[in-house]
């Protein structure tokens, strides 16, 4: 009886859920149902985007401070992705919501310790990446021509690669991520099934993923430009965007029973 047990968790390991395909204009819902979370709950929302405002406000400042402007494009990409995984205290706000409970500022941060072994190594997976990321992004600096005002043939080598190694890390981190957070969130199973289940999920609305990756490079972009001050409103957007995104995407074998 204890061996069929253990094998019984063993297999566990490492799973699949199954996702729901959707429609290609489903982020756009999504979106819709963020905006009336930060009318239910604006307070926590506004402390919430002050809080990840600081990230790109950070990021703004090395830029102008050492005057190295090609830390830009990774940062705002590799922001764009990683900051709503670090969004766990959002999600709780959009899914005591969703329960119809009133949402704490406490409850929210407790909610970053539901699955601590899988939410934190998930983050130090991502931060590893930033990290590869950042040093291929340095790497590839090294084809950029030594020349004043080079010509498109001579930043053709540049350009290729940095789109091909961007791309490829791009479509990786977003796959992982996309519904990753979310799952272990409610359902505290290991990163591997998290992981797993996401990149499923993913590739099983492919139309639907491009469209969403697409809304959250255009609102990143716009946070940016407002001098961050956007992403006041943004990240909690984002953030509440993307639980409802995996309430609709990721399956149940049976109704949602909250605790």
């Amino acid at each position: 009886m204890p061996a069929s047990s253990s094998m019984s968790k063993h297999q566990q390991f490492a799973r699949c859920l199954q996702s729901t395909q959707i429609s290609t204009m489903a982020p756009f819902h999504w979106l819709a149902l963020a905006f009336k979370d930060i009318a239910n709950a604006p307070i926590l929302s506004l402390v919430y985007g002050l809080v990840f405002t600081l990230i790109p406000a950070a990021i703004m400042f090395f830029v102008y401070r050492f005057d190295t402007h090609l830390v830009i494009l990774p940062a705002v990409v590799g922001f764009a992705l990683v900051g709503p995984a670090f969004a766990a205290g959002l999600y709780d706000v959009a899914w005591e919501l969703e329960k119809g409970h009133k949402p704490t500022l406490l409850h929210s941060v407790k909610s970053m310790f539901r699955n601590p072994a899988g939410e934190w190594g998930f983050a130090v997976l991502l931060m590893v990446i930033m990290i590869v990321w950042m040093r291929l992004a340095a790497l590839i600096h090294a084809l950029y021509p030594n020349v004043v005002n080079p010509s498109f043939e001579q930043l053709s080598a540049f350009l290729t690669l940095g789109s091909i190694v961007g791309g490829i890390l791009l479509v990786t981190v977003f796959a992982i991520s996309a519904f990753a957070p979310q799952i272990m969130m409610e359902r505290r199973v290991d990163i591997m099934t998290a992981v797993i289940s996401s990149i499923s999920a993913v590739k099983n609305n492919v139309g639907a993923m491009i469209v969403w990756a697409a809304l959250i490079l255009c609102l990143v972009f716009v946070g940016f430009i407002t001098g961050t001050a956007g992403f006041i409103v943004i990240m909690p957007l984002l953030s509440y965007a993307s639980w409802h995104a995996y309430i609709a995407v990721i399956k149940t074998k049976k109704p949602r029973g909250y605790e």
